[in-house]
């Protein structure tokens, strides 16, 4: 594809990237950087993967850690392979248990949310089945780096310090005191270009390295896991983390535009985005004024996340089928619900049948599209003493009403909002992309490839480009670059317009686009953090 060079302003500028032998795209350079060294010393995409997602939960802690959750799509010898590193609910989980505690719905904080951490198995799993380097060696810039520190990036420091603020109103006294006591050790968090170090982070990446991880899930540190939640109350035993499996499963996909759109099948909302671009399949986008774009868009997304949220949780538990929400005739069905107004958004009747993003392509074709995330920031607010671990609290999107599928059950996996995309044309490679944020997610995969194979933008000007947000009913968030007739245009079609300053409510993505003919790499990385395409 000859791209558009004309681009959205955005203040950054960023200029798209381009190279052939290797390409390593993250929010922090010196994750970005990590990986290249690998692909350079001999590696593979995967290789370089995982050495940046470890640099990633050292470098940006405000997003993930060792003790997130993981996905992967790995293009490898002509084949997408889908790996699901999300963990299961503790098998001391129930309804009844969390409400003993008296909660009306799954709190954020705390160890109740937590689920068993899937990304030092993801790890583990992804070098053992594809790497060219030991486990111990990919891992071991990461280390470095949490043991002799590294100065804390713009984007990343002010997060820190909102989560800051945030867990000292919130947290009870002794989770804040470990929470602060790692990761704010001068009484607040590290401000812009200040060093910030964790030799307990260090050691227990280098422990999981060691023992393929195993230490992690049946070891030492699994024991100070154990007693940690023990000490506090919390469910989280040792034989939860002992009975934890990567899962590799088949990606799913949608064509759109004459390309293949993949993504992870449930328990991520993955299908949601591929729900929304069945339903705009038939629309010519290029050819709509700016305004039908936007709407179209929304209404499309809106009737995908009422389903994705009606039916989606672990796939052996739904009542529809996949392949019932993909099909074409479930999609024409819905399209037809869209009209010239905002709409409400309902639950159809199918046929029943905190986060990092990162992407990595090496010399000899192999492609990664790889995400991890603690969920909301830090996450639980949980930190395992003398470890570095801070643990994610993905049970949050649990529901404590039995009759919602999603419901919490123990040894469960609930809704996973994190989503790694990869595209193909022809089942050829083009290359992976990802949007991190929570629910934004699906949405900002639908505004990227609308942007590149609707509005024919490179990976750069595609991440640059204004966002939306559905938020819930007929509210939308807007950044404030949407030019102002288009938001007052919206507003005229029943939509509830709220524009929003903050980039972080738009998601962080990554994109590599590689040229079926020549095998050049092109690549963006987003404008609204601190992240960068490193490039061989």
């Amino acid at each position: 594809m000859q791209f558009d060079t004309d681009n959205y302003p955005y203040p950054s500028q960023r200029q798209v990237v381009f190279g052939t032998k290797g390409m390593v795209a993250t929010s922090q350079p010196q994750a970005a950087q990590a990986g290249l060294d690998i692909l350079r010393r001999g590696g593979n995409a995967v290789d370089a993967a995982v050495a940046a997602a470890a640099c990633l939960t050292v470098t940006e802690p405000t997003s993930n850690g060792i003790g997130s959750d993981a996905f992967a799509i790995v293009w490898h010898q002509g084949v997408p392979y889908g790996l699901n590193c999300s963990g299961r609910s503790p098998a001391a989980a129930s309804i009844d248990t969390i409400r003993s505690f008296g909660y009306e719905q799954m709190p954020i904080f705390g160890w109740l949310p937590v689920t068993v951490p899937g990304a030092p198995g993801a790890w583990a799993e992804l070098s053992r089945r594809f790497g060219r380097f030991s486990l111990a060696e990919v891992l071991q810039p990461a280390a470095d780096y949490a043991r002799e520190g590294f100065p804390v990036a713009p984007v990343t420091a002010r997060y820190w310090a909102k989560a800051a603020r945030r867990y000292q109103a919130e947290l009870p006294e002794e989770q804040y005191r470990q929470w602060c006591k790692v990761f704010a050790p001068a009484g607040r968090a590290p401000r812009a270009g200040e060093t910030w170090s964790s030799p307990d982070h260090a050691a227990s990446i280098e422990s999981i390295g060691e023992s393929d991880a195993r230490s992690f899930y049946q070891g030492s540190l699994a024991q100070q896991i154990d007693e940690a939640s023990r000490a506090s109350g919390g469910l989280l035993r040792g034989e939860d983390l002992q009975n934890f499996k990567p899962e590799w499963v088949e990606p799913v996909s949608v064509t759109y535009r004459g390309y293949e759109v993949w993504e992870l099948p449930p328990n991520t909302q993955g299908i949601i985005a591929l729900m929304a671009l069945n339903i705009l399949k038939v629309y010519d986008l290029d050819a709509c004024s700016e305004l039908e774009r936007y709407h179209l868009q929304i209404e499309a997304m809106k009737l995908a996340f009422a389903d994705g949220l009606e039916y989606i949780t672990q796939p052996d538990l739904m009542d529809i089928s996949v392949d019932a929400l993909l099909s074409g005739a479930y999609a024409e069905q819905r399209r037809a619900g869209i009209t010239s107004r905002a709409a409400d958004p309902k639950t159809g009747n199918p046929q029943a049948g905190g986060t990092v993003y990162l992407a990595t392509a090496d010399r000899w074709g192999t492609m990664v599209s790889y995400i991890q995330s603690n969920y909301m920031g830090f996450g639980s607010g949980i930190v395992i003493p003398s470890t570095g671990i801070s643990l994610q609290n993905r049970g949050h999107t649990f529901s404590l009403d039995p009759a919602h599928v999603n419901c919490l059950e123990p040894g469960k996996k609930t809704f996973h909002t994190i989503i790694p995309g990869f595209l193909t044309k022809n089942r050829e490679p083009i290359g992976p992309f990802g949007v991190m944020g929570g629910f934004m997610q699906p949405q900002g995969h639908l505004q990227v490839i609308s942007g590149m194979l609707d509005g024919n933008l490179n990976p750069q000007s595609a991440l640059d480009a204004p966002r939306w947000q559905w938020v819930e009913g007929r509210k939308i968030l807007l950044e404030p670059s949407v030019p102002a007739e288009i938001q007052q245009q919206l507003i005229q079609r029943g939509h509830q317009i709220q524009v929003e300053p903050d980039a972080g409510a738009f998601g962080r993505g990554q994109i590599i686009w590689r040229d079926p003919e020549t095998g050049v790499l092109c690549g963006g990385t987003e404008p609204r953090t601190d992240g960068m395409v490193a490039v061989w």
